[in-house]
């Protein structure tokens, strides 16, 4: 059965095919990588659309009459939120221009694990886009001290959400195989 070419678990749960890893997927290296790397894709396609928007809506917003007569304050301001929306819309199309340009190569695990760095420095990006979105409109349209409350809030929600509750879960175990996927 050795010749055979189909890769059986051992006796203690390891699959020869997996580096010696058992989650229960019984595939290789490269079918990981692949299933992997459209799992990132499909994240990816979220991520890239909210913050190609929001930097789409942030580019218009210096071409209208209003934005002249916004405090230096709020014009710095909205130069950082459009600097963090251009790096994060790099970082989230990273992964793309990444993948085109080692693509054939073989490399697809190093492929996944640089694209899945570049993406999770874009969902950081995104987090400071955000944030700092809303800071700036809070300022202009409230006018009060309300302003840094309301977006520590909605951050801390961010962070929340982003972070915390899937750090938690992975922390907790997070069901059948808890290792990394």
């Amino acid at each position: 059965m050795s010749g055979s070419g189909d890769a059986r678990p051992d006796p203690a749960g390891h699959d020869a095919r997996d580096g010696g890893r058992n989650d229960g997927r019984n595939e290789s290296p490269e079918e990981r990588a692949d299933r992997q790397w459209q799992d990132l894709v499909q994240e990816i396609r979220v991520a890239q659309t909210g913050v190609q928007i929001l930097f789409g809506f942030l580019l218009s917003v210096a071409f209208t009459t209003e934005f002249r007569r916004l405090p230096q304050t709020d014009t710095t301001i909205y130069i950082v939120t459009v600097v963090l929306a251009s790096l994060a819309t790099g970082a989230l199309i990273g992964p793309v221009a990444f993948h085109r340009l080692v693509w054939g190569r073989r490399i697809k695990p190093e492929t996944v694990v640089w694209a899945s760095r570049l993406t999770f420095i874009g969902i950081l990006l995104l987090l400071a886009t955000l944030t700092t979105a809303l800071f700036l409109v809070l300022r202009v349209t409230t006018h009060n001290a309300l302003a840094p409350w309301l977006v520590s809030g909605v951050l801390l929600w961010y962070l929340l959400c982003w972070f915390a509750l899937p750090l938690w879960v992975r922390g907790r175990g997070g069901g059948r195989g808890a290792g990394r996927r």
